[in-house]
């Protein structure tokens, strides 16, 4: 709800100056293209990729034309393996630190890890 909310507090109050300040600009040019091919896909990606910064991602979604409902579909769904890996990184984390077996920690690791790659494993699949 929050990267919704952030979505449409920026596109309503902000889409028009920033059209107006970087419209013309080649990264915002790119962005476009890539999300006229295929909107869903590309959310979806940015959201698997743990590692990026999310409240970046919402504003500058916000100031492209992505339709609502797809980019609420895709973050909703993309969320939930980044959620599940830092939770369980967490808690993985905290019992190794406490002297119980590691094994657990270095599974959720290797999870976190292959789900920062996984965008540009779609990337060469989608192709």
């Amino acid at each position: 709800m929050g990267a919704v909310g952030a979505f449409c507090l920026t596109r309503y109050l902000f889409q028009d100056w920033a059209k107006s300040k970087f419209g013309q600009h080649k990264l915002l040019r790119k962005w476009h293209q890539a999300l006229n091919s295929n909107p869903f896909s590309l959310v979806l990606s940015l959201r698997f990729a743990p590692i990026a910064p999310f409240n970046i991602i919402n504003f500058l979604l916000a100031l492209t034309l992505i339709d609502l409902k797809i980019y609420t579909i895709a973050t909703s769904i993309g969320v939930i393996p980044g959620t599940i890996a830092y939770t369980w990184l967490g808690a993985s984390g905290k019992t190794a630190l406490q002297g119980s077996d590691a094994s657990s920690f270095i599974f959720a690791s290797i999870f976190l890890v292959l789900l920062s790659v996984s965008p540009l494993l779609f990337k060469r699949w989608w192709k």
